[in-house]
């Protein structure tokens, strides 16, 4: 019997017990880690780090042929290309999230073996949001088709954003308005005791800067779902594919952080690839919610048949391509910026 099983409109049915298996498994993973850095915070070394990413993303890549095989007839292919398209469009999302986090543990001075501890409950919370996320942008989508103009015109917008910002990202971490009421309502001490978030000094209970550094994480993980779940809902409309894709994005996260965090500073046309990513999934959300269109003021309630809808084989190449083309053009740049800096004047 299979696990998956694809109807004659080419949807998953996913069957109860498959979900618990995957949110057990997942938990599983997450509470070892747990139990791991708890035991011993440590600065992992590139030996544990790359095993560990390793593990994650060949685990990814064997889930997506396993999405292919269990559906076994024509539509497994589409739903195993729109797992590995959403997949490595929060995979790349994550990686701009990582910049972020690097700023925030530079701006409050967490040590180093506390960063992981810091990490894993920013991952913790990220998953927790975007399963909510997931959650109501599933009930949306099934109540109202017009929700994806909503989800295409964010995007573009995030879009433009990012485009504006330019190369790379700001040196410094901004805090928002959310962090510096978290700072005035809570008492906190500059000391860190060790992973806790709250101690006691003078018998006054005071937060410590952990928890000042996880709040932080928690709204960057907020405002990263925002953009994530609209644009992975661009590319499937299967919940089931767009919490594993998600899921298997933020496992590796840690690690990641870790192997490649200088890496990241010389990726200084991430912002402008992400634009050029996320535009080009606005875009095909609004195409999409034309071709489907049911609002009366638009068509008469009818569908925009002239509007194309894109394929998800052609959204994975997109995909591919403006990844590539970022990390190349990036690499390339950082490297002549420094022959030049080093070169005599």
């Amino acid at each position: 019997m299979t696990a998956f099983v694809a109807t004659t409109a080419t949807q998953m049915q996913v069957p109860t017990w498959v979900w618990y298996l995957t949110v057990g498994l997942m938990a599983a993973v997450l509470l070892f880690d747990v139990v791991i850095i708890a035991r011993r915070p440590h600065v992992p070394s590139t030996k544990e780090v790359s095993v560990a990413l390793a593990f994650y993303i060949g685990a990814a890549v064997v889930f997506g042929l396993g999405v292919w095989w269990f559906t076994h007839d024509q539509a497994g292919a589409k739903f195993m290309t729109e797992y590995y398209a959403g997949w490595l469009t929060e995979y790349s999302l994550s990686v701009d999230n990582l910049f972020i986090f690097l700023l925030i543990m530079a701006r409050f001075g967490v040590p180093e073996k506390l960063q992981q501890s810091a990490l894993l409950i920013g991952i913790i919370i990220a998953i927790v949001l975007r399963g909510i996320f997931i959650a109501v942008g599933a009930a949306a989508i099934n109540q109202f088709s017009w929700v994806f103009y909503i989800f295409g015109a964010f995007l573009i917008y995030t879009a433009v954003k990012l485009a504006k910002e330019g190369e790379g990202s700001d040196d410094d971490y901004e805090e928002n308005r959310f962090m510096k009421l978290v700072e005035r309502r809570f008492p906190a001490t500059d000391q860190y005791a060790g992973a806790k978030l709250f101690t006691r000094l003078d018998g006054r209970k005071l937060a410590t800067p952990m928890f000042i550094v996880i709040m932080a994480l928690g709204t960057t993980d907020l405002l990263f779902a925002l953009d994530s779940i609209p644009a992975i809902y661009g590319l499937t409309k299967e919940p089931y594919l767009v919490l594993t894709a998600n899921l298997f994005a933020l496992m590796g996260l840690r690690q990641l952080y870790f192997l490649i965090g200088g890496l990241l500073r010389k990726l200084v046309y991430l912002s402008l690839g992400l634009a050029v990513l996320l535009a080009f999934i606005g875009v095909k959300l609004v195409l999409h919610a034309l071709h489907e269109n049911e609002l009366p003021f638009i068509n008469g309630g009818e569908h925009v048949t002239a509007a194309p809808d894109i394929p998800i084989s052609v959204s994975l190449g997109a995909i591919v391509v403006i990844l590539g083309v970022t990390t190349v053009a990036s690499l390339r740049k950082s490297r002549r910026d420094e022959r030049e800096r080093l070169s005599p004047s």
